[in-house]
């Protein structure tokens, strides 16, 4: 929850690189944070410390509020594939996970990224408006087709996993 001090509106997000310190109210705002897949502290550890640099955190005063997980992509050096973004439920529909992409593209160690990608179930509209308007503020096209479909997650009920391309950007 957020500490009532730091909840304006007019306060400003701070972003910055995750550190393992973090790990644990990550974990916290991604299990308060559906539709998103709750992963391990472990897990988020690892992120902290091995993908930090291209991952980010949002704060507002003491509060962390907001986090993407990203990493580069193993077999396309010009993309960067973002894995989660969650946002506080209370900052929500104010800017906060476009601000987060943009701050990451716009890193000094990541120039050579020309292409973002990352994956958004059919159902969760509010991550294909924050993709579609993304693309649309970099003016790059962006295109989309299934990555993983819905029979790969066995009975789970999961449902596919549609890629979101977008890019050639410059830089910011």
């Amino acid at each position: 929850m957020l500490d009532p001090n730091s909840n304006r509106k007019e306060d400003p997000c701070q972003f910055r690189e995750p550190g393992i310190e973090d790990a644990q109210k990550i974990y916290n705002l991604i299990e308060r944070s559906g539709p998103l897949d709750l992963n391990s502290l472990y897990c988020y550890l690892l992120i902290t410390d091995h993908f930090c640099k291209t991952s980010v955190v949002a704060e507002r005063g003491i509060n962390l509020v907001g986090f993407i997980s990203a990493y580069m992509h193993p077999l396309k050096k010009d993309t960067i594939f973002v894995w989660q973004v969650a946002v506080d439920k209370e900052l929500r529909k104010q800017g906060v996970a476009g601000k987060m992409l943009e701050h990451l593209i716009s890193r000094p160690g990541l120039s050579t990224v020309s292409y973002l990608e990352t994956t958004v179930n059919p159902s969760n509209q509010n991550s294909r408006a924050l993709f579609d308007s993304f693309a649309k503020k970099l003016l790059a096209p962006y295109s989309t087709a299934t990555l993983f479909p819905e029979g790969l997650f066995g009975d789970t009920g999961h449902e596919e996993e549609v890629l979101f391309r977008i890019g050639p950007f410059g830089s910011m």
